[in-house]
Order: C-alpha cells, then structure tokens, then sequence
C-alpha cells in the first residue's frame, strides 16, 4: 500500500513571505503576483489575523465531498493523497463548489471554456518521488511535506514538546474523516477562520445514509403519483364522457 502522502503546516513558523504561493505558481504555469483570497490562478493564498499568517488551499480530504457528489466523476482521490481535477470529464455543474466543507474551488467565469480550479498538490511532482513545490520553497520549515501518519507523530511530538506554545489540535486530522493537509497553530483554530463546526464523519458517509432511504421515498412516492395521475386521469375521462353526454342531449 502507498503511504499517504500530507502537509503540515505550522503556522507559528509561518513569517508570511508569500513564497509558497509564488512557488505554487510557477509549478503550475499561473499568472504571477500576490493574491489574497483563493481564486482560479491561486491555488494557495495566505489570510492574515492580527500579525499571525494562515494559509488556504485544498484539503485533500481522505474521503472528498467534491468526488462524491460529482456525477460524471472528475473529481478522484489518489492513492497517494491528492484529489484530482479531471477537466475533460467537467459539465459545469459546480456541485463541487457547493458540497466542498471548506469553500475552495473557484471557477473560471471570465473563460469562455471554464474550468473548476484548484491546488493539485503538485501530483506530477510525487510521482517523480518530489516534494510538493510549496513545501520545497517554504524558507522555515512553515509546510512540511511527507508521510500523513509520520507527519501526525511530528505534530504531537511538537505539541508535547511545547505544550503551553501549541493549541492541543492537529487540525485535519479528524475533519469530515480526516484530509491531507494538517495544522498546527499556537491560536485557537476558530480565530484564524478555520471551521470548527464540521463533523469529524467523512460527508460522504452522510450522502449514502441518506441516498439509501431514497429507493422507499421513490416507492411512496411513486404510489402517491400513481394516486394523483388516477385521479386525474379519472376526472378527465368524466369530463369527456359528460361532454358527451351533453352533446348527445343537444341533438
């Protein structure tokens, strides 16, 4: 089995320099220059609280939401971590955008042929056995790349290390069933804007439990239409036989 590939990103060490974001761009061929928020040409951009920096991207999440509600399947999950984006299977339903728990994919409405976009966590570097171009540029060890287990014992291992300096969370472990890139931060996770309200269940999982009451919805349902097509069906075929009726009275 492939491990997991991951990021942990430590914001206590993040200084701000915008260098991953730089990086991710040039990897990815973007438009250069500094963006803010996320967008369709920033797969990675960098919020900043008071003097503290936080990066947004995807989550890779192990069990994404964005596949699972997809209908014709452009979103997967690797077996080595990245969830990918398969633009040539897209029909613009942006589903994606509505389901994804943590608001990131960003669609191209100034394209005449757009695209869902988002961070692809440099899939065609892992593959040469590379490091992600973020992790590779990051001048303090702010984003680590490796191992999602290994990477988990080293978030602990920092917290215990520095107890009263870490908020006792790796966040991303557990989120919607846990996700590829993980957090540490030394301010409590709802004061950098990270959701803290999502369930610790994979979303998915939640998708199917109810998708597997619809076969008896569909069935009462379908007796309940059946009900009314009768019904109306019946009264049309009176009203026809009734206009009958009267034209037969009228000769």
């Amino acid at each position: 089995m492939i491990p997991r590939k991951a990021l942990l990103i430590d914001i206590t060490l993040c200084i701000g320099c915008n260098g991953c974001q730089d990086g991710c761009k040039t990897q990815n061929k973007l438009p250069e220059g500094k963006e803010d928020a996320l967008s369709a040409t920033a797969y990675t951009a960098l919020s900043t609280y008071g003097e503290v920096y936080v990066r947004r991207m995807c989550q890779h999440c192990e069990s994404p939401t964005c596949a699972s509600v997809c209908p014709v399947g452009a979103f997967t999950k690797t077996s080595d971590g990245p969830v990918l984006y398969d633009e040539s299977k897209c029909i613009g339903c942006r589903y994606c955008m509505q389901a994804c728990p943590f608001q990131v994919p960003r669609y191209e409405w100034s394209s005449n042929y757009p695209r869902v976009q988002k961070c692809k966590f440099c899939a065609e570097l892992l593959q040469a056995g590379k490091q992600t171009a973020c992790a590779e540029v990051c001048p303090t060890g702010a984003t680590k790349f490796g191992d999602r287990a290994e990477l988990l014992k080293e978030a602990y291992d920092r917290i215990k290390a520095e107890p009263d300096k870490y908020v006792n969370h790796v966040y991303g472990e557990h989120e919607v069933g846990g996700t590829s890139v993980l957090f540490l931060t030394s301010v409590p996770f709802e004061k950098l804007g990270f959701r803290t309200d999502i369930t610790g269940q994979p979303l998915p999982e939640l998708t199917w439990n109810v998708l597997s009451k619809i076969p008896t919805i569909v069935a009462v349902g379908g007796v309940f239409l059946s009900g009314i097509y009768w019904i109306t069906s019946r009264r049309d075929d009176v009203e026809r036989a009734e206009g009958r009726h009267d034209t037969g009275h009228s000769h």
